[in-house]
């Protein structure tokens, strides 16, 4: 069975658990969660992180569907604001080179925290279903880390999987000195790839830092400048992204063709 890829409107709207309330869920999302803890005063507290996750086989599109959650609750803010420190994550051999990766502190912690058992659930899906495809979801906070997952399941099970995200933060972190490579491997961990990004989302351009940056920012907008009006709005801009509108210009085009690593060069250039 080829791809069939949904409306982009309907991956947010299956995501957002209905956020707006437009009543179009194609697929009802129903989060696990996962508790784990960071720090030793925490477990000393009993204050623990929670990230939140679902997987499941479409048959009718023979598809395996991975969804994160977006930020929900105070302890998903510490973790998007006072662990905002990148740290080491991942070294890998690229291009015959080693290639250190680095993420967001506190969504590096999240995926490591559920990441077997995602390898696990997915691999169990895949060996029952060897032809499906793999999309992998998220809305703001869940777009950080189901990047995190396009890259863990790409690395070990050689799958290119395709990534739709929403209100799409910048979770990897790239230097001076390794920007391009960076750039180049991020472009290979995908068969397509759309991490939507209003420009006057604020919620957007979170790290607001130099470096970080997102696998393949796709930049939408109903209103076409960004101002500071705008992005002091995000409930608005932040919750549209069922608006079929906001996707019209893009139907039918590759990732390629919608500017494929300019997020990766634009931070390169800022850091």
């Amino acid at each position: 069975m080829s791809y069939r890829r949904l409306p982009y409107e309907e991956y947010f709207i299956n995501t957002s658990e209905d956020f707006t309330h437009t009543g179009r869920v194609t697929y009802p999302v129903k989060y696990v969660a996962v508790k784990y803890n960071t720090t030793k005063i925490g477990k000393l507290l009993g204050i623990a992180h929670e990230v939140n996750y679902e997987m499941h086989y479409e048959p009718d599109r023979d598809v395996i569907q991975i969804h994160f959650q977006r930020t929900f609750g105070m302890i998903d803010w510490v973790a998007n604001v006072f662990e905002f420190g990148s740290r080491y994550y991942h070294a890998i051999e690229f291009e015959g080179e080693p290639l250190q990766l680095r993420v967001h502190h506190g969504w590096g912690n999240m995926y490591l925290a559920i990441k077997h058992e995602i390898r696990e659930k997915w691999a169990q899906l895949h060996d029952e279903h060897p032809e499906a495809a793999t999309e992998i979801l998220g809305w703001s906070l869940g777009s950080a880390i189901a990047c995190l997952c396009c890259q863990d399941l790409n690395y070990n099970f050689g799958i290119r999987p395709y990534l739709y995200t929403f209100g799409s933060v910048r979770p990897f972190k790239c230097t001076p000195l390794n920007r391009r490579r960076m750039q180049r491997y991020l472009a290979t961990l995908y068969t397509d790839c759309s991490n939507f990004a209003d420009i006057n989302d604020l919620i957007s351009y979170m790290p607001p830092f130099r470096g970080f940056t997102m696998i393949h920012r796709v930049k939408l907008g109903t209103d076409q400048k960004r101002s500071f009006f705008r992005l002091i709005h995000p409930l608005r801009y932040h919750v549209h992204y069922d608006l079929p509108e906001l996707y019209r210009k893009l139907a039918g085009k590759t990732a390629e063709e919608t500017g494929g690593g300019q997020e990766v060069k634009e931070a390169g250039k800022n850091a």
